[in-house]
Protein backbone atom coordinates (compact mmCIF):
# COMPACT_ATOMS: atom_id res chain seq x y z
CA UNK A 1 0.00 0.00 0.00
CA UNK A 2 1.04 2.76 -0.69
CA UNK A 3 0.91 6.25 1.44
CA UNK A 4 1.03 10.32 1.04
CA UNK A 5 4.43 11.84 1.98
CA UNK A 6 4.45 15.72 3.71
CA UNK A 7 7.20 17.63 4.88
CA UNK A 8 6.48 18.45 8.59
CA UNK A 9 9.66 20.18 9.52
CA UNK A 10 12.49 22.30 8.37
CA UNK A 11 16.34 23.25 9.01
CA UNK A 12 18.74 25.23 7.15
CA UNK A 13 22.35 26.64 7.76
CA UNK A 14 22.90 28.64 4.94
CA UNK A 15 25.13 31.45 3.59
CA UNK A 16 21.45 33.92 3.76
CA UNK A 17 20.48 32.61 7.29
CA UNK A 18 21.55 29.51 9.96
CA UNK A 19 17.56 29.19 10.74
CA UNK A 20 15.12 28.68 7.56
CA UNK A 21 13.41 31.91 9.14
CA UNK A 22 16.40 34.15 8.29
CA UNK A 23 16.52 32.13 5.58
CA UNK A 24 13.36 32.65 3.68
CA UNK A 25 13.29 36.18 4.83
CA UNK A 26 16.38 36.78 3.21
CA UNK A 27 15.22 34.80 0.45
CA UNK A 28 11.95 36.78 0.01
CA UNK A 29 14.25 39.95 -0.09
CA UNK A 30 16.48 38.51 -2.74
CA UNK A 31 19.06 38.89 0.11
CA UNK A 32 22.44 37.74 -1.75
CA UNK A 33 24.97 35.99 0.39
CA UNK A 34 28.30 36.14 -1.56
CA UNK A 35 31.06 38.47 -0.51
CA UNK A 36 34.87 38.17 -0.38
CA UNK A 37 36.70 34.95 0.51
CA UNK A 38 37.69 34.87 4.28
CA UNK A 39 37.94 31.34 5.33
CA UNK A 40 41.10 30.91 3.40
CA UNK A 41 43.89 32.92 1.69
CA UNK A 42 42.93 33.29 -1.98
CA UNK A 43 45.40 36.27 -2.48
CA UNK A 44 46.93 34.21 -5.28
CA UNK A 45 43.67 32.81 -6.45
CA UNK A 46 42.18 33.96 -9.23
CA UNK A 47 38.68 33.30 -7.76
CA UNK A 48 37.89 35.79 -4.85
CA UNK A 49 34.51 35.30 -3.67
CA UNK A 50 32.39 32.67 -2.25
CA UNK A 51 29.11 32.09 -0.27
CA UNK A 52 30.15 31.46 3.44
CA UNK A 53 28.40 30.62 6.16
CA UNK A 54 28.66 33.81 9.19
CA UNK A 55 28.06 33.55 12.58
CA UNK A 56 27.65 30.17 13.04
CA UNK A 57 27.23 28.69 16.56
CA UNK A 58 26.40 25.37 17.29
CA UNK A 59 26.86 25.58 21.24
CA UNK A 60 23.00 24.68 22.03
CA UNK A 61 23.03 22.17 19.68
CA UNK A 62 26.33 20.21 19.88
CA UNK A 63 28.70 19.80 23.23
CA UNK A 64 32.16 21.34 21.85
CA UNK A 65 33.58 17.78 22.91
CA UNK A 66 31.20 16.74 20.25
CA UNK A 67 31.93 19.45 17.89
CA UNK A 68 35.80 18.43 17.69
CA UNK A 69 34.86 15.15 16.54
CA UNK A 70 33.00 16.21 13.64
CA UNK A 71 34.01 17.79 10.30
CA UNK A 72 32.31 21.01 9.26
CA UNK A 73 29.95 19.74 7.00
CA UNK A 74 28.79 17.07 9.75
CA UNK A 75 28.28 20.11 12.35
CA UNK A 76 25.76 21.91 9.77
CA UNK A 77 24.04 18.90 9.01
CA UNK A 78 23.12 17.80 12.43
CA UNK A 79 22.44 21.45 13.49
CA UNK A 80 20.03 21.48 10.27
CA UNK A 81 18.46 18.05 11.50
CA UNK A 82 18.20 19.06 14.86
CA UNK A 83 16.15 22.42 13.99
CA UNK A 84 14.25 20.13 11.43
CA UNK A 85 13.27 17.80 14.34
CA UNK A 86 12.01 20.75 16.84
CA UNK A 87 10.25 21.97 13.59
CA UNK A 88 8.19 18.69 13.03
CA UNK A 89 6.98 18.88 17.03
CA UNK A 90 7.75 15.55 17.37
CA UNK A 91 9.24 14.95 20.66
CA UNK A 92 12.80 12.80 20.89
CA UNK A 93 10.88 10.12 22.54
CA UNK A 94 9.39 9.46 19.17
CA UNK A 95 12.67 9.22 17.64
CA UNK A 96 15.53 7.54 20.11
CA UNK A 97 15.52 4.06 19.77
CA UNK A 98 13.24 3.95 16.97
CA UNK A 99 13.91 1.55 13.72
CA UNK A 100 11.09 3.16 11.72
CA UNK A 101 12.70 6.81 11.83
CA UNK A 102 15.42 6.84 9.63
CA UNK A 103 18.41 9.18 7.75
CA UNK A 104 19.74 9.68 4.31
CA UNK A 105 21.56 12.67 4.31
CA UNK A 106 24.30 13.44 1.43
CA UNK A 107 27.43 15.46 0.97
CA UNK A 108 28.94 15.93 -2.82
CA UNK A 109 32.74 16.53 -1.50
CA UNK A 110 32.22 15.91 2.51
CA UNK A 111 34.81 16.93 4.91
CA UNK A 112 37.43 18.51 2.45
CA UNK A 113 39.91 20.41 4.87
CA UNK A 114 40.30 17.87 7.11
CA UNK A 115 41.75 15.76 4.35
CA UNK A 116 43.94 18.61 3.37
CA UNK A 117 45.75 18.87 6.63
CA UNK A 118 46.32 15.82 7.55
CA UNK A 119 47.72 14.63 3.90
CA UNK A 120 49.68 18.33 4.59
CA UNK A 121 50.78 16.82 8.19
CA UNK A 122 51.44 13.46 6.29
CA UNK A 123 54.11 14.58 4.28
CA UNK A 124 55.60 17.07 6.42
CA UNK A 125 56.09 15.55 9.88
CA UNK A 126 55.26 11.60 9.10
CA UNK A 127 52.33 9.08 8.93
CA UNK A 128 52.49 9.41 12.82
CA UNK A 129 51.37 12.80 13.04
CA UNK A 130 47.73 11.52 11.20
CA UNK A 131 44.79 12.49 13.75
CA UNK A 132 43.26 9.63 14.80
CA UNK A 133 39.95 11.26 13.90
CA UNK A 134 41.08 11.66 10.17
CA UNK A 135 38.96 8.71 8.78
CA UNK A 136 35.74 8.94 11.23
CA UNK A 137 35.29 12.86 10.25
CA UNK A 138 36.70 12.71 6.21
CA UNK A 139 34.23 10.34 4.97
CA UNK A 140 31.31 11.63 3.24
CA UNK A 141 28.60 9.30 5.29
CA UNK A 142 29.44 10.93 8.71
CA UNK A 143 26.99 13.53 8.14
CA UNK A 144 24.20 11.01 8.21
CA UNK A 145 25.95 9.00 10.76
CA UNK A 146 26.39 11.89 12.88
CA UNK A 147 22.85 12.72 12.47
CA UNK A 148 21.35 9.54 13.41
CA UNK A 149 23.48 9.35 16.16
CA UNK A 150 22.74 12.88 17.71
CA UNK A 151 18.76 11.51 16.89
CA UNK A 152 19.06 8.53 18.29
CA UNK A 153 17.47 7.32 14.97
CA UNK A 154 17.84 3.52 14.15
CA UNK A 155 16.03 2.89 11.18
CA UNK A 156 17.56 3.13 7.34
CA UNK A 157 20.77 5.23 7.65
CA UNK A 158 22.40 6.23 4.58
CA UNK A 159 24.47 8.73 2.44
CA UNK A 160 24.02 9.33 -1.59
CA UNK A 161 27.02 11.22 -2.92
CA UNK A 162 25.69 12.31 -6.54
CA UNK A 163 27.54 15.83 -6.66
CA UNK A 164 25.11 18.91 -6.66
CA UNK A 165 22.52 16.27 -7.25
CA UNK A 166 22.68 14.82 -3.63
CA UNK A 167 20.59 16.89 -1.44
CA UNK A 168 17.72 16.45 -4.06
CA UNK A 169 18.22 12.79 -4.58
CA UNK A 170 18.56 12.33 -0.30
CA UNK A 171 14.94 13.76 -0.28
CA UNK A 172 13.62 11.66 -3.13
CA UNK A 173 14.62 8.53 -2.14
CA UNK A 174 13.29 9.96 1.43
CA UNK A 175 10.36 10.12 0.06
CA UNK A 176 10.50 6.82 -1.59
CA UNK A 177 11.02 4.89 2.11
CA UNK A 178 7.70 6.87 3.25
CA UNK A 179 5.93 6.14 0.57
CA UNK A 180 6.36 2.62 0.14
CA UNK A 181 6.16 1.71 4.08
CA UNK A 182 10.19 1.26 4.60
CA UNK A 183 9.99 3.97 7.55
CA UNK A 184 7.59 6.29 8.82
CA UNK A 185 10.11 9.28 9.38
CA UNK A 186 12.68 10.31 7.72
CA UNK A 187 15.10 13.58 8.32
CA UNK A 188 16.26 13.90 4.65
CA UNK A 189 18.95 16.40 2.83
CA UNK A 190 22.39 17.30 2.02
CA UNK A 191 24.87 19.14 4.15
CA UNK A 192 28.70 20.82 2.72
CA UNK A 193 31.36 23.06 4.19
CA UNK A 194 34.05 22.97 1.11
CA UNK A 195 35.38 26.48 1.03
CA UNK A 196 39.08 25.25 1.04
CA UNK A 197 42.04 25.96 -0.88
CA UNK A 198 41.82 22.58 -2.58
CA UNK A 199 38.07 22.98 -3.37
CA UNK A 200 38.28 26.64 -4.51
CA UNK A 201 41.95 25.42 -6.78
CA UNK A 202 40.19 22.14 -8.15
CA UNK A 203 36.85 23.80 -9.18
CA UNK A 204 38.71 26.67 -10.41
CA UNK A 205 41.03 24.54 -12.37
CA UNK A 206 37.99 23.28 -14.03
CA UNK A 207 37.18 26.94 -15.31
CA UNK A 208 33.75 26.22 -13.77
CA UNK A 209 34.29 28.89 -11.02
CA UNK A 210 33.27 32.71 -11.50
CA UNK A 211 35.89 34.97 -11.41
CA UNK A 212 34.28 37.99 -11.06
CA UNK A 213 35.65 40.53 -8.39
CA UNK A 214 32.10 41.61 -7.73
CA UNK A 215 30.40 39.31 -5.18
CA UNK A 216 26.89 40.81 -6.31
CA UNK A 217 27.74 40.26 -9.94
CA UNK A 218 29.35 36.69 -9.37
CA UNK A 219 26.42 34.73 -9.34
CA UNK A 220 24.27 35.47 -11.95
CA UNK A 221 21.90 32.66 -13.30
CA UNK A 222 20.53 32.68 -16.98
CA UNK A 223 22.53 36.40 -17.30
CA UNK A 224 24.37 37.37 -20.38
CA UNK A 225 27.31 37.99 -18.19
CA UNK A 226 27.58 34.80 -16.24
CA UNK A 227 31.03 33.36 -15.82
CA UNK A 228 30.62 30.41 -13.87
CA UNK A 229 28.94 29.25 -10.29
CA UNK A 230 29.98 30.67 -6.72
CA UNK A 231 30.73 28.11 -4.29
CA UNK A 232 29.24 28.06 -1.13
CA UNK A 233 28.59 25.80 2.35
CA UNK A 234 25.70 25.00 4.25
CA UNK A 235 23.20 22.29 5.50
CA UNK A 236 19.67 21.42 5.02
CA UNK A 237 17.31 18.61 5.81
CA UNK A 238 13.92 17.76 6.00
CA UNK A 239 11.23 16.13 8.07
CA UNK A 240 9.32 13.69 6.01
CA UNK A 241 6.33 11.73 6.96
CA UNK A 242 3.41 9.71 6.07
CA UNK A 243 0.18 12.04 6.20
CA UNK A 244 -1.47 9.48 8.05
CA UNK A 245 1.51 10.08 10.92
CA UNK A 246 0.92 13.33 10.27
CA UNK A 247 -2.65 14.28 10.74
CA UNK A 248 -2.90 11.60 13.85
CA UNK A 249 -0.73 14.33 15.91
CA UNK A 250 -2.21 17.19 14.40
CA UNK A 251 1.41 17.89 12.70
CA UNK A 252 1.97 21.44 10.67
CA UNK A 253 2.73 20.52 7.19
CA UNK A 254 4.46 22.72 5.12
CA UNK A 255 3.69 20.55 1.44
CA UNK A 256 3.13 17.20 -0.44
CA UNK A 257 5.50 15.48 -2.07
CA UNK A 258 3.89 13.69 -5.35
CA UNK A 259 6.97 12.79 -7.14
CA UNK A 260 10.18 12.27 -7.79
CA UNK A 261 12.68 11.65 -11.06
CA UNK A 262 16.20 10.37 -11.36
CA UNK A 263 18.29 10.02 -14.66
CA UNK A 264 21.70 10.56 -16.45
CA UNK A 265 23.13 12.03 -18.90
CA UNK A 266 25.88 9.09 -19.69
CA UNK A 267 27.36 12.33 -21.36
CA UNK A 268 30.42 13.43 -19.96
CA UNK A 269 32.38 13.91 -16.45
CA UNK A 270 30.81 17.71 -16.03
CA UNK A 271 29.38 18.98 -18.91
CA UNK A 272 25.54 18.91 -19.33
CA UNK A 273 24.03 16.99 -22.33
CA UNK A 274 23.18 19.84 -24.12
CA UNK A 275 19.66 18.80 -25.54
CA UNK A 276 18.58 18.76 -22.05
CA UNK A 277 17.08 15.63 -22.70
CA UNK A 278 17.91 13.47 -19.83
CA UNK A 279 17.24 16.41 -17.76
CA UNK A 280 13.69 16.58 -19.27
CA UNK A 281 13.06 12.77 -18.57
CA UNK A 282 13.89 13.45 -14.84
CA UNK A 283 11.03 15.74 -14.81
CA UNK A 284 8.82 13.79 -16.63
CA UNK A 285 9.25 10.71 -14.32
CA UNK A 286 8.46 13.39 -11.63
CA UNK A 287 5.25 14.98 -13.26
CA UNK A 288 4.14 11.48 -13.79
CA UNK A 289 4.41 9.74 -10.37
CA UNK A 290 2.63 12.75 -9.46
CA UNK A 291 -0.11 12.14 -12.07
CA UNK A 292 -0.87 15.78 -12.74
CA UNK A 293 -1.03 17.78 -16.40
CA UNK A 294 1.76 19.88 -17.25
CA UNK A 295 -0.44 22.69 -17.19
CA UNK A 296 -0.98 22.11 -13.03
CA UNK A 297 2.60 23.16 -12.62
CA UNK A 298 3.05 26.81 -11.52
CA UNK A 299 6.48 27.16 -10.34
CA UNK A 300 10.14 25.58 -11.47
CA UNK A 301 13.00 25.93 -9.10
CA UNK A 302 15.56 25.82 -11.62
CA UNK A 303 19.39 24.22 -10.73
CA UNK A 304 20.44 27.40 -12.36
CA UNK A 305 24.36 27.18 -11.63
CA UNK A 306 25.28 30.96 -13.54
CA UNK A 307 27.42 28.81 -16.12
CA UNK A 308 26.91 29.03 -19.42
CA UNK A 309 26.43 25.90 -20.42
CA UNK A 310 23.77 24.26 -17.51
CA UNK A 311 21.61 27.25 -17.63
CA UNK A 312 21.17 27.08 -21.40
CA UNK A 313 20.72 22.87 -21.43
CA UNK A 314 18.08 23.97 -18.71
CA UNK A 315 16.33 26.22 -20.29
CA UNK A 316 16.13 23.44 -23.10
CA UNK A 317 14.90 20.93 -20.65
CA UNK A 318 12.42 22.93 -19.65
CA UNK A 319 10.80 23.71 -23.15
CA UNK A 320 10.89 19.89 -23.95
CA UNK A 321 8.88 19.22 -21.40
CA UNK A 322 6.44 21.90 -21.38
CA UNK A 323 6.11 23.75 -25.07
CA UNK A 324 8.01 26.69 -26.04
CA UNK A 325 5.29 28.56 -25.71
CA UNK A 326 3.76 27.02 -22.18
CA UNK A 327 7.61 27.02 -20.97
CA UNK A 328 7.93 30.55 -20.91
CA UNK A 329 4.23 31.06 -18.91
CA UNK A 330 5.80 29.23 -16.10
CA UNK A 331 8.16 31.17 -13.38
CA UNK A 332 11.50 29.72 -13.26
CA UNK A 333 13.85 31.38 -10.20
CA UNK A 334 17.26 30.16 -9.48
CA UNK A 335 18.04 30.17 -5.53
CA UNK A 336 21.83 29.83 -6.07
CA UNK A 337 21.60 33.76 -7.23
CA UNK A 338 21.41 34.18 -3.40
CA UNK A 339 23.20 31.58 -1.81
CA UNK A 340 25.55 30.88 -4.61
CA UNK A 341 25.89 26.71 -4.93
CA UNK A 342 26.08 24.37 -2.01
CA UNK A 343 26.74 21.41 -3.93
CA UNK A 344 25.78 18.62 -1.97
CA UNK A 345 23.53 20.85 0.18
CA UNK A 346 21.70 22.95 -2.59
CA UNK A 347 18.94 20.08 -3.61
CA UNK A 348 18.02 20.52 -0.16
CA UNK A 349 18.20 24.24 0.76
CA UNK A 350 16.20 24.67 -2.57
CA UNK A 351 13.52 22.22 -1.94
CA UNK A 352 12.73 23.79 0.98
CA UNK A 353 12.71 27.35 -0.66
CA UNK A 354 10.05 25.30 -3.02
CA UNK A 355 7.96 24.13 -0.62
CA UNK A 356 8.11 27.36 1.07
CA UNK A 357 7.26 28.74 -2.16
CA UNK A 358 3.54 26.92 -2.54
CA UNK A 359 3.12 27.28 1.02
CA UNK A 360 2.99 31.36 0.73
CA UNK A 361 2.14 32.01 -3.10
CA UNK A 362 5.90 33.79 -3.40
CA UNK A 363 7.84 33.02 -6.19
CA UNK A 364 11.36 34.14 -5.34
CA UNK A 365 13.88 36.27 -7.50
CA UNK A 366 16.84 35.10 -9.63
CA UNK A 367 19.29 37.85 -7.80
CA UNK A 368 20.94 40.16 -9.92
CA UNK A 369 20.03 38.96 -13.54
CA UNK A 370 19.61 41.79 -15.59
CA UNK A 371 19.99 40.73 -19.21
CA UNK A 372 18.97 37.52 -20.38
CA UNK A 373 21.66 35.47 -21.91
CA UNK A 374 21.40 33.97 -25.56
CA UNK A 375 18.81 30.88 -25.80
CA UNK A 376 17.36 31.62 -22.09
CA UNK A 377 14.34 33.32 -22.70
CA UNK A 378 11.73 31.65 -19.96
CA UNK A 379 10.53 34.36 -16.87
CA UNK A 380 13.09 33.95 -14.54
CA UNK A 381 11.55 36.45 -12.20
CA UNK A 382 14.70 38.60 -12.40
CA UNK A 383 15.71 40.90 -9.32
CA UNK A 384 12.06 40.72 -7.41
CA UNK A 385 10.49 38.27 -6.46
CA UNK A 386 6.06 38.43 -6.60
CA UNK A 387 3.15 37.19 -5.52
CA UNK A 388 2.22 33.89 -7.57
CA UNK A 389 -1.39 32.54 -4.97
CA UNK A 390 -2.77 30.20 -7.60
CA UNK A 391 0.50 28.02 -7.55
CA UNK A 392 -0.63 24.33 -6.73
CA UNK A 393 2.25 22.17 -7.47
CA UNK A 394 5.99 22.86 -8.15
CA UNK A 395 9.51 21.11 -9.43
CA UNK A 396 12.62 21.49 -8.17
CA UNK A 397 15.33 20.35 -10.41
CA UNK A 398 19.04 19.61 -9.15
CA UNK A 399 21.52 18.35 -11.74
CA UNK A 400 25.12 17.24 -11.06
CA UNK A 401 28.51 16.17 -12.32
CA UNK A 402 28.70 12.66 -13.42
CA UNK A 403 25.28 13.34 -15.58
CA UNK A 404 23.37 12.95 -12.28
CA UNK A 405 19.44 14.70 -13.14
CA UNK A 406 17.18 14.54 -9.87
CA UNK A 407 13.84 16.25 -9.71
CA UNK A 408 10.93 16.55 -7.00
CA UNK A 409 7.29 17.75 -7.36
CA UNK A 410 5.90 19.43 -4.61
CA UNK A 411 2.66 20.13 -3.99
CA UNK A 412 0.79 22.72 -1.88
CA UNK A 413 -0.51 21.90 1.54
CA UNK A 414 -4.39 22.52 1.71
CA UNK A 415 -5.61 20.45 4.25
Amino acid sequence: MERRVVITGLGAVTPIGNDVGAFWKNVKAGVCGIDFVTKTDVSNFRIKVAAEIRDFNDERYIEPKEAKRMAWFSRYAVVAALQALADSGLGPERIRENYRVGVIVGSGIGAMRVIEENVIKFHEKGMARISLLYIPTAIVNMAAGNVALKLGAKGPCTSIVTACATGANCIGEAFRYVKHGYADIMFAGGSEGAITPSALGGFGALRALSESKDPKRASIPFDKDRDGFVLGEGAACVTLESLEGAKARNAKIYAEIVGYGSTCDAYHITAPEESGESASVAMEMALEEAGISKSDVGYINAHGTSTELNDLAETKAIKLVFGDEAAKKIPVSSLKSMTGHLLGAAGAAEAISTALTLKEGFVPPTAGLITPGEGCDLDYVPGKGRQEPNMKYALSNSFGFGGHNAVLCLKKWEG
